[in-house]
């Protein structure tokens, strides 16, 4: 994961300016803190909520940003993310690195700490890594099942334009694959360096969900975005012919308001020119045989 680390003594002061949250009495900000993280890594609940009576702040964190609620998801602890969630927890607090709670869990693959966090009201969806994105990264199948059934968008895109389905595609995770395009993944979006859902199963030797992303008409990066130049230049050719027809039908309208003497008039001025021009010839080789 992008954070792990724990927190020491010694950067008591910096946490309080990080979270921006102390403990109620300066007398136990090391012990206590350092309690409850061993707490936290145990799955110790009972010392947990001992710790959080006698005035350790719930929605504490470390210099990561990384919560107590957050570290019991990121420890898959159930029991404790239930307690502080209970103590009021943040539930869509998120670390220095952008991750959510819910991130972790998707991350860990922890189904039951999900389904805690999204009753109480987690954001499924998240700037960046989005919770499904991380739990199709490490193959995580029912996390990203329950996921995709509270609401996620399977299209939703990181920073980078990186999908669920490219991420499963990376992983080698076949199942999960075929489980994302059911729901409507986008075959052949690309990333921010062109890349699709087929260049990342490729580059990394997953054959077999390729082979299943070409059969449902997925391309390579080179072939999507040289089909979506084709694309425009027939999109543009077909807004050329309907703007030459249009201006077409203008002046055939324009012709039909012409009055009917108008018109009369404007049609038979050739023939009128003509027999004219004709006339002026015929008199010109009278005057030269004289």
């Amino acid at each position: 994961m992008r954070g792990q680390g724990f927190f020491h003594r010694g950067f008591l002061w910096s946490f309080g300016l990080v979270c921006g949250v102390f403990f109620s009495a300066p007398s136990i900000y090391a012990a206590s803190y350092d309690e409850m993280l061993r707490a936290v890594k145990l799955g110790d609940k009972s010392v947990a909520e001992e710790l959080l009576r006698r005035g350790v702040d719930v929605n504490s964190c470390d210099l990561e940003g990384n919560s107590l609620l957050m570290l019991a998801a990121r420890e898959n602890h159930p029991e404790l993310a239930r307690l502080f969630i209970q103590w009021r927890a943040r539930i869509n607090a998120r670390n220095m690195h952008g991750d959510s709670a819910l991130n972790l869990a998707a991350w860990r693959g922890n189904l039951p700490i999900a389904r805690l966090l999204v009753e109480a009201g987690a954001a499924v969806e998240t700037e960046g890594w989005t919770p499904l994105i991380y739990a199709a990264f490490n193959g995580h199948d029912a996390v990203a099942d329950f996921l995709l059934s509270a609401g996620a968008r399977v299209n939703a895109k990181s920073e980078n334009g990186m999908t669920a389905l490219m991420a499963a595609a990376r992983g080698g995770f076949l199942p999960l694959a075929r489980r994302l395009v059911e729901e409507g993944a986008a075959l052949n979006a690309r990333t921010d360096r062109g890349e699709t859902a087929v260049d990342w199963a490729e580059k990394n030797h997953n054959s077999s969900i390729a082979a299943y992303l070409k059969a449902q008409g997925a391309l390579s990066g080179a072939e999507a975005e040289a089909m979506e130049r084709e694309q425009q230049a027939k999109e543009q050719e077909e807004e050329k012919i309907e703007a030459t027809a249009t201006e077409e039908q203008t002046i055939a309208e324009k012709q039909e308001e012409i009055p009917a003497e108008t018109q009369e008039s404007i049609e038979t001025q050739p023939a009128e020119k003509e027999k004219n021009e004709a006339e002026q010839t015929e008199n010109r080789e009278k005057q030269e045989s004289r």
